[in-house]
């Protein structure tokens, strides 16, 4: 489906519709830079059984309208906050990947009164991203370019993807608008939103792949956990940086068990954290 909101046209996958308001949050997922919604085809597939999945692509990116005037991480949480009322969402869950971490942190700062949780998949930190001179360069020059999305793609994920998800990955790559991958290289990623994160007051799972070079679980927890009241860090296993890509069954699992527990209750959680930690992903406190 397609949505006029905020001044722009978005491209918004929905699933589990059936699941709408009947109690559970609404899951809100919003993808990494260069992506799209396909990226949580996965991930949704697993959960749309019992939840209202809702993925748009961001302005900009994937089939949305790449002819907005502005892409400020501010446009990008002003698009979701309208989506969600113009969906006449109750309450529901943002669920952000790398690029889509820090919009949905400075979403979640705002407070919105029908937010009730918040996950962060090897997110761009509340501070300037620590991505090397040299890459930025290299990523500046490269848009629309298939060997440099390919070798993208390649370096982001820890293991083989399966064909078709790396096809798709690497075409979502292809499709960003000039005008959205230069705002977010040049600006965005560099922005600074630290001090407003520290307004968060709902339940914060991050997530950091074991292998993820640049997002760490050092770095994330530097740079949101001891930032934000009600946040803990897990680390996924044998992933790098595309989580929703490597590893979907976990990242569905911890997006479940998240919104079913929160973080109510530390000590029972840290012990199904520590159940789970024989296979995938293990708990890491502050």
């Amino acid at each position: 489906m397609r949505y006029k909101v905020n001044g722009t046209i978005l491209n918004v996958f929905e699933a589990g519709v059936e699941n709408y308001n009947q109690g559970r949050p609404s899951l809100v997922f919003l993808h990494y830079f260069g992506g799209s919604s396909l990226a949580w085809t996965e991930v949704i597939t697993s959960l749309s059984k019992n939840y209202h999945c809702v993925a748009p692509d961001l302005r900009g990116f994937g089939s949305s309208a790449a002819s907005a005037e502005s892409f400020t991480i501010e446009d990008y949480a002003d698009d979701i906050e309208k989506l969600t009322a113009s969906l006449r969402i109750e309450n529901f869950a943002l669920v952000g990947h790398s690029m889509g971490g820090k919009f949905a942190l400075a979403l979640a700062a705002r407070k919105p009164k029908n937010l009730q949780s918040l996950i962060l998949l090897a997110p761009s930190p509340p501070t300037p991203e620590p991505i090397p001179d040299d890459e930025r360069a290299k990523l500046l020059n490269a848009r629309g370019n298939r060997c440099v999305a390919t070798e993208t793609v390649c370096q982001a994920a820890g293991g083989k993807l399966p064909g078709e998800v790396f096809e798709r990955s690497v075409n979502d790559n292809l499709r960003s608008s000039e005008a959205a991958w230069l705002a977010w290289l040049e600006s965005e990623s560099r922005r600074d939103i630290a001090s407003d994160i520290r307004k968060i007051n709902v339940p914060v799972l991050v997530a950091a792949g074991e292998k993820d070079e640049m997002m760490t679980a050092a770095l994330l927890r530097r740079e949101i956990v001891r930032r934000v009241e009600k946040a803990r860090l897990v680390v996924v296993a044998k992933v790098k940086h595309l989580l929703p890509l490597e590893a979907p069954e976990e990242v569905a699992d911890l997006i479940r068990e998240h919104c079913e527990n929160g973080i109510n209750d530390e000590k029972n959680l840290s012990v199904r954290r520590v159940r789970k930690a024989n296979n995938s992903i293990r708990s890491d406190f502050r």
